[in-house]
């Protein structure tokens, strides 16, 4: 086996060049830190140097013990007996390693046992543990539940759940969809009442496809306001694993067989606000599920990077005709698409964290800091970058899911008839990627969720930014000079559809625009890099190319419509 990290040299390309120094300065208090806390970095190149330090020990764990480990897992899982949930020992053993490794609380400040790094970096570990085991990172990536505590709790929540989670003592499960809601939040039903008499809140209903339902501490969405119906009735609360709390079922799922899915029952769990009433899904659920389409992008790139690998190293080896299969240009063409794919993914779900980490540390001043910092600067900065994040982080799910679906499927189809078979973790990487274009929102909602931000024409600066930073010369340019005229059209496309004025004609072209806007600034983000490293020049070159394709057939959709195409859609249907 190998170390996950040292072994990949996109990941060490990132860690080099995503430039995380405001972030650290901001987070570190101006490095004054280090002379509070062991450990804290005097200056940005020695938190660099810990931030590669730890990368390599998590490298070394996923590539040496979790992913031999893997097999069996899926195979045996964990079991439920008696409403008692009992995660397969290599999983138990998996999440020790972790765990004496230091970093349970990756995420969270110092003063509560975290190691207070930026989420890319958290990012990072979430990416090679999925490579690795990604019914894992299931378990592993629920650090936002923690990070969602320490940010909208209060003091004293804060100094008793958040040193459980940092030094993996306890784990956390967020406990959002409901049998009839789906991924319709708003309509919650699960009750929230207080007792008059004590102030206490006490939690009935039922929830369903909660992952890891059986941990320690839940951070639950429930109806707090009598009589409400819609999203603002929903507050925010934590709760511990009690007897009231009731796992009745483990589901029997296609893959991430190594955690449990659960649906839990309520009957008066006691329970604690978490923030403020009537923010529960309009502030707290908003954020904590920003973060977990981070998560679950790096998920869907961990797992899409096994299945590359994996294809690769089968092409490389599977004789036929005398000659490598990897020889045949129908075998090479395939792994070089999977690979394009997959660095491209890489590039935005990097930038998508770097911004989240800035709207991240400038938000935090605003809300947390003094009245004098808060400053013009600070401010405008919280405002950009939560915009920002907003439309990058649908965006980066989307590309990641859906790539890492195509790679999966690439990789059993390098395999043929042996990839099908369960002796190879082809077969088993394809059943684990399914679900991340589906949970924590699909890829539909997705789209939905980044179309504002492209009618609004939030990234307008950040793309004309990364059009100054890459010059005019020789292929560069050539693909800079293709890129602006792809611009230029998406934006006339943008246009045409604003002048609709049609909201179900404007829902029904999100998909097209979105992607666009996506080939647009991954191209931008390809050639930035390229100009950093010639050897990326290939990769930027066939990203591009292969997107004018796609790009001119969205485009092409949009201006040679009209509003009856609505109408055409439903005709299809009901043939």
């Amino acid at each position: 086996m190998s170390n996950f990290y040292t072994d990949n040299k996109d990941l060490l390309f990132t860690l080099k060049n995503i430039n995380l120094e405001e972030v650290v300065s901001i987070r570190e208090n101006n490095y004054a830190d280090a002379k509070k806390y062991d450990f804290a970095p005097e200056n940005y190149a020695d938190a660099l140097d810990n931030f590669d330090r730890i990368l390599s020990v998590i490298g070394d764990i996923t590539g040496e013990r979790i992913a031999p480990r893997a097999r069996q897992v899926d195979e045996e899982g964990p079991r439920f007996e008696d409403g008692v949930v009992t995660y397969h020992p290599l999983t138990v053993k998996n999440l020790q390693e972790l765990r004496q490794s230091g970093v349970s609380g990756v995420i969270l400040p110092r003063e509560y046992g975290g190691l207070n790094f930026p989420t890319t970096i958290y990012t990072m570990m979430t990416e090679m543990v999925s490579r690795a085991d990604a019914s894992l990172q299931n378990l592993f990536g629920l650090q936002d539940i923690a990070e969602t505590i320490s940010e909208f709790g209060d003091e004293d929540q804060r100094r008793r759940y958040l040193p459980r989670f940092a030094s993996g003592e306890a784990d956390g499960a967020m406990d959002l969809t409901e049998p009839d809601s789906g991924s319709d939040l708003q309509s919650v039903r699960l009750r929230a009442t207080q007792d008059p008499a004590t102030g206490k809140w006490y939690l009935n209903g039922m929830k369903r496809f909660i992952t890891n339902g059986c941990a320690q501490i839940h951070l639950v969405l429930a109806r707090s306001i009598e009589g409400s119906t819609d999203g603002r009735g929903l507050s925010m609360f934590i709760c511990e694993k009690c007897p009231e709390l009731v796992v009745r079922r483990i589901e029997h799922k296609l893959g991430i067989h190594g955690v449990a899915t659960c649906e839990l029952q309520y009957n008066n769990v006691p329970a604690e606000l978490c923030g403020l009433q009537r923010r529960g899904l309009t502030k707290y659920v908003m954020s904590l599920m920003n973060g977990a389409r981070v998560a679950i992008s790096a998920q869907a790139v961990g797992i899409a990077e096994a299945s590359y690998r994996e294809a690769r190293k089968y092409a490389s080896e599977r004789e036929q005709f005398k000659q490598s299969i990897d020889k045949f240009p129908a075998i090479y063409d395939m792994l070089a698409r999977m690979k394009i794919k997959l660095v491209a993914s890489r590039a935005l779900l990097y930038e998508t964290t770097k911004i989240v980490d800035l709207r991240n540390v400038y938000t935090h001043i605003m809300e947390h800091g003094k009245l004098a910092e808060q400053t013009d600067f600070v401010r405008d900065n919280a405002r950009y970058y939560s915009k920002v994040s907003a439309i990058l982080t649908p965006m980066s799910k989307a590309l990641s899911t859906e790539s890492a679906n195509q790679i999966a499927y690439d990789c059993i189809q390098i395999h043929g008839g042996t990839g099908f078979m369960h002796d190879f973790d082809a077969e088993r990487y394809y059943r684990d990627v399914r679900i991340t274009n589906i949970y924590e929102g699909t890829t539909q909602l997705q789209f939905v969720a980044a179309i504002g931000g492209v009618m609004q024409r939030v990234l307008d600066t950040y793309i004309a930014q990364l059009f100054e930073k890459i010059p005019a010369d020789a292929l560069i340019g050539r693909l800079k000079k293709i890129i602006r005229e792809m611009h230029e059209k998406h934006l006339e496309a943008v246009k045409f559809v604003a002048d609709k004025k049609s909201s179900a004609y404007h829902d029904l072209r999100a998909r097209n625009l979105v992607e666009n806007e996506t080939f647009i600034f991954v191209g931008l983000l390809m050639l930035r890099d390229a100009c950093k490293d010639s050897s990326r020049e290939p990769l930027a070159e066939r990203y591009i190319l292969d997107a004018i394709h796609d790009f001119d057939r969205n485009y092409k959709m949009i201006l040679c419509d009209d509003l009856s195409t609505i109408d055409r859609h439903r005709e299809v249907i009901d043939y």
